[in-house]
């Protein structure tokens, strides 16, 4: 037989030392004395080595025996707390959830929805990757996230969805270039000539809406930052299209914000992964606080 060791003798060699004699350490493990000193007496000889001092009324080590006791002390502790580890991961209470977001979704719904989670799951930490829509479902499709928060429209044949109440797009001013008759709604068509910024996602439509209408709009910034856009308004450059969510973005009182109607135009965010991906049990509960906290909520200006 080779010179090893398993987990079973590992266990009733720390037993004996840490009560001191047989006796105790049989009682503590369940088993019978004469057993216990069997199991030790076959660990010796299959290590060639004398574990114990015999003749002594208290367990005394060897040289050998020592050395022994403060590797087991070591193994069964990694041991021990990788099983531990192992069942918190999977109740969810322990683990990494991985992220990927858009920057106005997650703006909107990070920041509430992890210090909600947290509180329930302090020990879960978290991965969060900020890039433009079709880039985070790159990440979600090359397995680098398990979530995906998007405004990208997202195929449900591949993808498990949650999917957000429409909220308005606005058009953002700064106070000095303020446009429209009314306080809280601009049409359309009353952006005709004024410099606008919109973003790329929602370009095409914007234009064709605008088209609908009889004017080319005067866009003259093309951007899916809607913090740049956002400055780019403070700086008296434009009106940028916005969802009203992202007003938590940038607070300043030279900023005027209306809705868009005649037509509306509306968005959505969609928390989206893979049909075919087992999530860990912490992602589960992520996404069933999402749902909880989010799902039913309405959006308004």
């Amino acid at each position: 037989m080779g010179q090893t060791i398993g987990i079973k003798d590992m266990r009733a060699f720390f037993a004996i030392v840490e009560e001191g004699n047989i006796s105790h350490a049989a009682q503590r493990l369940g088993i019978a004395q004469p057993a216990l000193s069997r199991q030790m007496k076959h660990l010796e000889e299959n290590l060639h080595v004398k574990l114990f001092e015999r003749g002594s009324r208290r367990i005394r080590l060897t040289e050998a025996g020592a050395l022994l006791y403060n590797r087991v002390e070591n193994i069964l502790g990694m041991v021990d707390g990788t099983v531990r580890e192992i069942k918190e991961i999977g109740d969810g209470s322990k683990g990494v959830i991985r992220i990927g977001t858009i920057t106005t979704s997650g703006a909107m719904i990070l920041p509430d929805l992890i210090a909600k989670f947290r509180k329930l799951y302090p020990e879960v930490t978290f991965e969060i990757w900020e890039a433009e829509g079709a880039r985070i479902i790159e990440l979600l499709d090359n397995r680098l996230i398990e979530i995906a928060i998007t405004r990208t429209q997202v195929d449900s044949s591949t993808y498990e969805l949650l999917v957000l109440p429409n909220e308005p797009l606005v058009m953002v001013m700064n106070a000095q270039s303020v446009c429209g008759k009314k306080d809280d709604t601009i049409k359309l068509k009353e952006l005709k000539g004024e410099p606008l910024i919109i973003p790329l996602r929602w370009k095409s439509n914007f234009v064709t809406a605008c088209q609908k209408l009889d004017f080319e709009p005067n866009i003259i910034c093309v951007s899916d930052s809607i913090v740049q856009d956002l400055l780019m308004v403070k700086n008296n450059l434009g009106a940028a299209m916005i969802p009203i969510s992202s007003k938590k973005l940038l607070t300043d009182g030279d900023l005027v914000y209306k809705r868009i109607v005649e037509p509306e135009m509306t968005t959505h965010t969609v928390l989206a992964w893979r049909k075919n991906q087992t999530l860990s049990t912490a992602c589960k509960n992520f996404i069933e606080l999402f749902e909880k906290l989010f799902i039913k909520e309405e959006i308004s200006v």
